[in-house]
């Protein structure tokens, strides 16, 4: 593990940054090597686990890996800190219940077709310039065009309006019964207007050094390495932004976190950022905290295999269907995520109950079955030789265990799987531009309704070139859009479940993809760094009252 950071002059060809001279290596170095104020060995006080919040200090946080950009604003591969520089028009407490960030109140009239949102006066962007009600319509309109989930939440929003500079009111065709829980920061994020101008948003510059209205603002990022943010002087809640600094480590060696964890050069990750077999040591350290909460707005993901329909083994759906039956999901949770995991035929997770459907797949772990059905489909095996390989791409060492799982159950039947890792950015490529790839296993969020985070997977419309994380497989089944359509408007909660109920009975029968399995989640902890977890969105929020406990 690499506990050094280099300076932006040491690293200049690889960083991408704003001005920074007031930071220096030294500084940075320390920040990263040297325990805070508070002390970050041995047991921690009882006093330190009930502390008031303070201003002052760094929190360094840990990621799994490095996402292509800083700001989720027209794809969602950067949703965990889209929230430290760039805010929505809500947030949300425990239960969902919508609460005040850049919206200060907000109406919706009883037939579910105008919202009506009252700004935040007085809220500057970063660069000095005020936020107005066009920065929220700009924002709208390009998530309602470009975002895989938001084309689908936005997709009857009809026109919207500014009547004054602070009032912003969208008229929709059709009711969107989860919209109101649509917005915030990290689901559609609000972005300065003035600095994307006509450019094209998918590859504008600020997506990966974002202004923003948030509590902290970006200053630096080390590709491979770190970001950094400071503190926002101007932060429009002055309860808030207590802390000098954050910094985001990328370690991509999941025993390194591990490690960081244990020696205190990382105070907080999410998502259980270690090793499931290093869950229990880590537990029985004084100073290390789990925390469970912070993911009723962005639930335990469900980790899928994608099939590419267009590639010439896997659009036969008899080959589907072997690979289907050659997978054991209650081994694959027993093994590889040592309990931490629930299996799920199913790709709306077992965390949404009434939406989840428990049934089992049609298609059960029987190798025979899987052998027979490849045999009909034309590829009979020849002694001990595999019947054909694809390639099955994944990102970083923390999939690896489940791609290797997949390898050796689908060798059984004679499927061989060529194993591709890379980084973010290459895969988000390969899979959603240049489509070059067999199978893409996926941890994709649910988020907190299907229609905003499964949708996307089967909906016919949202198959998108170089959009990460829409319908990637290019499925296509009109009943399945009809059903989607139909429950993305329905008012009644207990006919959007029969629709749903049908949309997972088609596609567990189709197969354009193979849900395995929901892994559990917990946030990982120093016991001195406190405030990250606040509401439902959890450590993909603001952090704006995070602090480090004395």
């Amino acid at each position: 593990m690499n506990a050094d950071i280099p300076s932006t002059a040491d690293a200049q060809e690889r960083t991408l940054t704003k001005p920074t001279t007031h930071l220096t290596r030294r500084s940075v170095v320390a920040a990263l090597s040297t325990l805070p104020a508070a002390g970050l060995a041995g047991r921690a006080s009882p006093a330190a686990a009930q502390a008031a919040p303070r201003k002052g200090g760094t929190m360094i946080m840990v990621m799994q890996s490095e996402p292509p950009a800083l700001l989720s604003f027209v794809n969602s591969s950067s949703i965990a800190l889209t929230g430290r520089t760039t805010e929505g028009l809500l947030q949300y407490d425990d239960n969902l219940k919508p609460l005040p960030s850049l919206a200060t109140a907000w109406e919706v009239s009883p037939d579910g077709l105008t919202y009506t949102f009252q700004l935040r006066q007085g809220v500057k962007w970063h660069d000095g310039k005020d936020f107005t009600a066009e920065d929220v319509i700009f924002s709208i309109q390009t998530v309602k065009r470009l975002h895989p989930r938001g084309r689908s939440t936005f997709q009857f929003v009809s026109s919207i309006e500014a009547p004054t500079p602070h009032t912003v009111v969208l008229k929709l065709s059709k009711p969107t019964p989860f919209l109101l829980t649509a917005l915030a920061a990290m689901e559609t994020a609000i972005v300065p207007k003035h600095v994307y101008g006509d450019a094209d948003p998918l590859s504008h510059p600020n997506n990966t050094a974002p202004i923003g209205t948030g509590p902290y603002v970006f200053k630096e990022w080390v590709r491979g390495s770190h970001a950094i943010w400071e503190r926002n002087p101007d932060y429009w809640d002055k309860d808030g932004a207590y802390l000098d600094r954050l910094i985001v480590r990328f370690i991509l060696d999941p025993a390194a976190r591990t490690i960081a964890f244990e020696t205190s050069s990382v105070h907080v990750g999410y998502r259980t950022p270690v090793p499931h077999r290093d869950v229990e040591r880590l537990k029985a350290l004084p100073h290390i905290r789990f925390e469970p909460k912070g993911y009723a707005y962005d639930p335990p993901n469900i980790i899928i295999a994608e099939f590419n329909l267009d590639n010439p083994y896997l659009k036969n759906l008899k080959v589907r269907q072997a690979i289907a039956h050659c997978v054991d999901r209650a081994a694959l949770c027993r093994i590889v995520f040592f309990g931490n995991a629930l299996p799920s035929a199913s790709p709306v997770v077992p965390y949404h109950k009434d939406f989840h459907d428990a049934r089992p797949s049609p298609y059960p772990f029987n190798v025979n079955a899987a052998q027979k059905l490849l045999d009909e489909a034309g590829y009979p095996r020849r002694g001990n030789a595999m019947r054909f390989t694809i390639n099955i791409d994944y990102t970083g060492e923390d999939q690896r265990p489940v791609a290797e799982f997949l390898r050796s159950s689908l060798a059984r039947a004679g499927i061989g799987l060529d194993l591709r890792s890379q980084d973010m950015g290459t895969l988000v490529r390969r899979v959603y531009t240049d489509r070059d790839f067999g199978v893409h296993l996926a941890s994709i969020s649910n988020l907190f309704d299907p229609n905003v985070g499964v949708q996307r997977l089967y909906w016919s419309k949202n198959y998108l070139r170089g959009v990460p994380f829409s319908n990637g497989t290019h499925y296509s089944n009109a009943e399945v859009d009809a059903l989607l359509e139909q429950a993305s408007i329905e008012p009644d909660k207990d006919k959007r479940i029969t629709a749903w109920m049908r949309v997972q009975e088609i596609v567990k029968t189709e197969l354009p993809n193979l849900p395995l399995a929901m892994a559990t989640w917990q946030t990982i902890h120093h016991v001195a760094a406190q405030g990250h977890t606040v509401n439902a969105e959890g450590f993909e929020g603001t952090f704006s009252k995070a602090f480090m406990a004395e």
